[in-house]
């Protein structure tokens, strides 16, 4: 058999395995076409991002370098989409809430090695856990290095984000990016975005890359209704918000509704935001999402979000959401580290086979 035929035979397998995954949603996902913004107006991901995007840009020579080894790193090297271990949870959820369930990774190695066993371009934690390792491990797999953190240990809990951790500390452990967080529509929210937005300059001249988890915090997004928190069009506009702080790349939850602005009654929206720019399928939401980073100059990669009952569907499901609406990959945590090693690598894996699958195209 040549090697085309192969090939060939290899990726119907995949998609046939990636169909079998997602069961009845599989026509619902995988035969979507969008008619709302088209792919040919999006910036998509591809092994010519950095050189295509980024060198336009003022983006020094080290952060080139930096995305660069970022992109060409995991089972995806070379594809332009990105696979990401992060692990920030037992600052964020507390430690016994995120590494109960498998006490392994209550040891900061166990959670490099997930990452490097399970094919990631990369593992993004703490000061901490990648300090920790880090002469071991980070010439092996790329760091990034989240600096700031919600400690959720002070009562009652705030939204704010505090940093625990300096772009130097970074920059001399061998990280390639950093990572922080804003909780867009808190109180705290105009000072994070003044702090982060300075961090995120400095960290350029390092060098290094920068990565923003842009995540909706106020009990008045959420209504006797529906969570708004997770709403296309505020979401997509916490995604604007870090752009323009020179978020390289944007973290930010999967869709799961929209209407926000015309729910909460606040702010400013239009109506083509909903009859032309997006629709009710997840893959439009987060189409809009994208929109929002710059058309995917700034890469989306959505979070694979809590552990549940059904963690290879729904990984996969947001995996096939997220490419074919034109996004950079995924950032999932909890699913692959609260369970034992094989099944996390396993878990991993078929996210990353979704990225690999050409017959998964843009909608």
């Amino acid at each position: 058999m040549s090697n085309k035929n192969t090939n060939q035979t290899l990726e119907a397998t995949a998609y046939s395995e990636i169909q079998s995954i997602l069961a009845d949603q599989a026509e619902y996902l995988l035969g979507y076409e969008s008619k709302t913004i088209p792919s040919s107006k999006l910036h998509l991901p591809g092994s010519d991002f950095v050189d295509r995007i980024f060198f336009p840009s003022d983006r020094n020579a080290r952060v080139l370098s930096n995305l660069q080894r970022l992109f060409n790193s995991g089972r995806l090297a070379g594809s332009g989409y990105l696979s990401i271990l992060p692990v920030d949870q037992g600052i964020e959820h507390s430690a016994g809430a995120s590494f109960a369930p498998n006490p392994d990774y209550f040891d900061p190695e166990n959670i490099v090695k997930l990452a490097i066993e399970g094919g990631c371009n990369a593992v993004a934690s703490t000061l901490g856990v990648l300090g920790s390792v880090s002469r071991k491990y980070a010439h092996k797999i790329p760091f990034i290095l989240k600096f700031n953190h919600n400690e959720f240990l002070s009562y009652p809990n705030t939204y704010n984000q505090i940093s625990f951790a300096s772009i130097d500390q970074a920059y001399d452990m061998g990280a390639v990016a950093v990572g922080a967080t804003i909780y867009f529509g808190s109180a705290e929210s105009e000072q994070q975005i003044q702090e982060v937005s300075t961090l995120f300059e400095y960290a350029h001249e390092k060098g290094l890359a920068t990565i923003l988890w842009c995540y909706l915090r106020n009990s008045d997004f959420k209504t006797a209704d529906n969570d708004y928190h997770t709403a296309a069009d505020l979401t997509g506009q916490a995604n604007h918000l870090g752009v323009t702080i020179q978020a390289d790349i944007i973290k930010q939850k999967l869709p799961e509704t929209n209407g926000g602005f015309n729910a909460i009654k606040f702010g400013k929206t239009h109506p083509k935001v909903y009859s032309e720019l997006s629709t009710d399928h997840p893959i439009d939401l987060t189409r809009y999402q994208i929109a929002n980073c710059y058309m995917g100059r700034a890469g989306l990669i959505n979070s694979g979000g809590a552990s549940g009952d059904n963690d290879l569907q729904d990984a996969v499901a947001t995996a096939v959401i997220n490419k074919r609406a034109g996004g950079m990959g995924l950032i999932s945590g909890r699913k692959a580290f609260q369970k034992s090693l094989h099944e996390g690598i396993q878990l991993l894996n078929a996210i990353q086979d979704v990225y690999l699958c050409d017959d998964v195209t843009i909608a």
